[in-house]
């Protein structure tokens, strides 16, 4: 197969493929090996026509179709490497006189990604970010160390802002008892939120055995319809309340929840790691500060298929992260009173922003040159392969060519991003 760029007008390239008699002809074969077994030829049981009877049969061009889509399926992606191109959508193809006994060619028409030309990357001027850890900061890391070894106690005292209440409740609209509205023995932690607004503010002071009436008004993008903004009352009766008792911040927490014997040696640990996390933070923000002056000094337009394909993938990732929490997308929508429809058009604006902003660091990327070297690319899957615990050569036969490829665009991305970064202003 020989392929030859023939023109490239806005967003499309136009270019042809062309095969040679013997690749067409020994496609032909594959097709009749691989089809003749569904061809009834009277004398021949199926499967043992000979190639030439099942064409007299049913026409000389009986098996070229197939050989036509086993040759473009084969060699177009070949083609599209071969001239660098990438497309974003599924081509069109047309073919010029097909004949038995010789070759043809394929002129291929394909929408890629606009070209465009990417200023003012160098020199841009950011604010400073700051990467300060306060005792605060420390105190409050402290403070949530303390809360996972904590425990949960049973009390006689009023029920405050983070204890645990065990509680029964009926729910009225007026003086109707309203489906799913009751419940005994619920775990409610109040300041968690997770309740209809105003339900857990009304239990603070509550105590062990005590009854209250709580009103509250259901939101107007309430998942029941029949509930969307009523007024409501809930009974509730208080089985229990328990209050969360803390380790002691000490030298004796400090050998229990860690490797130092000191609470000192603690404290010292975790500045040092809160540090660390902040200079990290500072940096992604100031990154982020000059991809956005980027973003900003260089306005164009995409094609529509490229924002919608992004989309697609903000979607797909938001349902993803929705199951790993353990929802699923239909339920959430219905929470919200939204459709699929609605939901993913509120994603466009980013969905566009974020096709510009890959398109300007991959032309940066072009325009200076970068490259991925095989020892960073053989580093990258190091470091994946240890992550995911695999040998480094079977994760690389288990992405493949093309995912091995992804990964030498993100490498030369991210040197494009490093690139404006470290060519930029930072102010005081």
């Amino acid at each position: 197969m020989k392929a030859a760029c023939i023109s490239r007008e806005k967003d499309d390239v136009t270019f042809t493929m062309e095969f040679d008699a013997e690749s067409f002809e020994n496609a032909q074969i594959e097709a009749y090996k691989k089809t003749k077994g569904k061809y009834n030829v009277d004398g021949f049981r199926p499967g043992k026509a000979p190639r030439k009877i099942i064409e007299q049969h049913y026409g000389e061009s009986v098996f070229m179709e197939s050989a036509v889509e086993e040759l473009m399926e084969a060699e177009y992606p070949r083609a599209l490497a071969e001239l660098a191109i990438e497309p974003i959508a599924m081509p069109t193809v047309e073919f010029k006189e097909v004949k038995k006994g010789s070759g043809f060619t394929a002129t291929v028409t394909v929408a890629v990604p606009p070209e465009i030309e990417v200023k003012d990357y160098t020199g841009v001027k950011i604010d400073a970010v700051k990467a300060e850890v306060t005792d605060e900061d420390v105190d409050k890391e402290l403070e949530t160390m303390q809360s996972k070894g904590s425990r949960f106690v049973e009390s006689e005292d009023a029920a405050a802002d983070g204890d645990i209440v065990t509680i029964d409740y009926e729910g009225y609209t007026g003086d109707e008892q309203f489906e799913g509205g009751t419940a005994q023995g619920q775990s409610l932690k109040l300041g968690s939120k997770t309740f209809i607004p105003g339900f857990e503010e009304q239990l603070i002071g509550a105590k062990k055995g005590d009854t209250r009436d709580v009103n509250v008004t259901f939101p107007e993008e309430y998942h029941s319809k029949d509930l969307k903004g009523k007024d409501a009352v809930f009974k509730v009766t208080v089985n229990e309340v328990r209050k969360e008792d803390r380790p002691e911040l000490n030298d004796d927490f400090a050998k229990d929840t860690s490797e130092f014997d000191t609470l000192d040696a603690l404290k010292a640990d975790v500045r040092e790691k809160l540090q660390k996390a902040a200079e990290e933070r500072a940096e992604y923000e100031k990154k982020n500060a000059v991809l956005e002056a980027v973003y900003e000094a260089n306005q164009f337009d995409v094609p529509p298929v490229m924002v919608e394909d992004a989309m697609d993938d903000m979607m797909n990732e938001f349902s993803r992260n929705l199951g790993q929490q353990g929802l699923d997308m239909q339920q959430y929508l219905q929470f919200l009173g939204q459709d699929a429809a609605a939901f993913r058009e509120q994603t466009r604006a980013d969905a566009e922003k974020r096709v510009k902003m890959r398109l300007i660091i991959k032309t940066v990327a072009k325009t200076e040159g970068f490259e991925a070297s095989e020892a960073e690319v053989d580093n990258e899957l190091t470091q994946m392969a240890a992550q995911y615990g695999l040998e480094k050569e079977k994760l690389a036969d288990y992405l493949g060519k093309s995912q091995v490829s992804l990964l030498k665009e993100d490498i030369k991305n991210r040197k494009a991003v490093d690139y404006m970064f470290e060519n930029a202003i930072i102010g005081a």
